[in-house]
């Protein structure tokens, strides 16, 4: 049975994809690829959705994702043809106009490293294992993993890591940069949730998603200060220029009015 991908969206405005493979492994098969694909456009088109939180299903010592499904019919063994891609989330999470948080509550091998490394932030558990361990299957990193490890850590940890194939645990992880921060793995998905909604009441979406796209941009120096400025000129412009230091002044939390659907695309 493949891993399904369950969606909800709760009144706070956050959406919590859950990778459920009903074993505890999670493991991912193209069809989860499509199920995350959609789930993932789903939030990025969502005005109601502010922040998105992708975790697995499972108790204490499950995985958050345990690799690739190999087993028959899940279609790793499959000719790829011409429409094979080796980065089967589309959109990829730094692609999502929302924040994206990883809830990495158990092992994360494999493609489920390498999907946790397309998001904004990573939260581990301590004793998780993760690793891209391709290299020593005949393969190599997946998803992106060449451009977002070595765009996370620099080319020194992303060469030990997808050369050698490597593991590592979560409290290591979180040292080297790899993750945000690691917890005991009960305190992952409480603590995710407990950012997204502080984000979710208080950070502008228009702002937030303006700033993502620089962020992961390839733009240079001079390029990045031409685009600030049109962000900067975009959201001057609007009401939640002073809806943001009012609600600062007078201790409230803002009422955003700016939706990520009609920011220009060309900012």
């Amino acid at each position: 049975m493949s891993t399904e991908v369950t969606l909800s969206v709760d009144a706070d405005g956050v959406a919590l994809i859950t990778l459920d493979g009903g074993d505890g492994l999670n493991l991912f098969s193209r069809a989860t690829g499509r199920a995350l694909s959609a789930a993932l456009r789903s939030c990025d088109e969502d005005d109601a959705v502010r922040v998105v939180v992708l975790t697995g299903a499972g108790g204490d010592g499950s995985a958050f994702c345990a690799g690739a499904d190999l087993s028959a019919g899940s279609g790793a063994f499959e000719d790829p043809g011409a429409t094979f891609s080796a980065s089967p989330v589309d959109p990829p999470a730094f692609q999502v106009r929302k924040l994206v948080i990883a809830a990495i509550n158990g092992h994360a091998i494999g493609i489920g490293l390498t999907i946790a490394l397309q998001c904004d932030l990573r939260l581990v558990a301590e004793d998780a294992k993760l690793a891209i361990p391709q290299v020593r299957r005949g393969m190599i990193g997946d998803a992106q993993s060449h451009f977002t490890l070595r765009r996370l850590v620099g080319t020194a940890l992303a060469a030990e890591l997808l050369l050698t194939g490597r593991p590592m645990r979560g409290a290591e992880a979180a040292v080297r940069g790899v993750a945000t921060r690691s917890l005991p793995a009960a305190e992952v998905l409480p603590e995710a949730l407990a950012v997204a909604r502080d984000v979710a009441s208080n950070v502008s979406p228009a702002a937030l998603a303006l700033s993502k796209r620089l962020l992961w941009s390839d733009l240079g120096g001079d390029e990045i200060a031409a685009a600030e400025t049109r962000a900067h000129r975009v959201l001057m412009n609007h009401p939640d220029a002073a809806e943001g230091p009012a609600a600062w002044r007078e201790r409230r939390t803002p009422r955003w009015t700016l939706p990520v659907s009609q920011l220009p695309t060309d900012v």
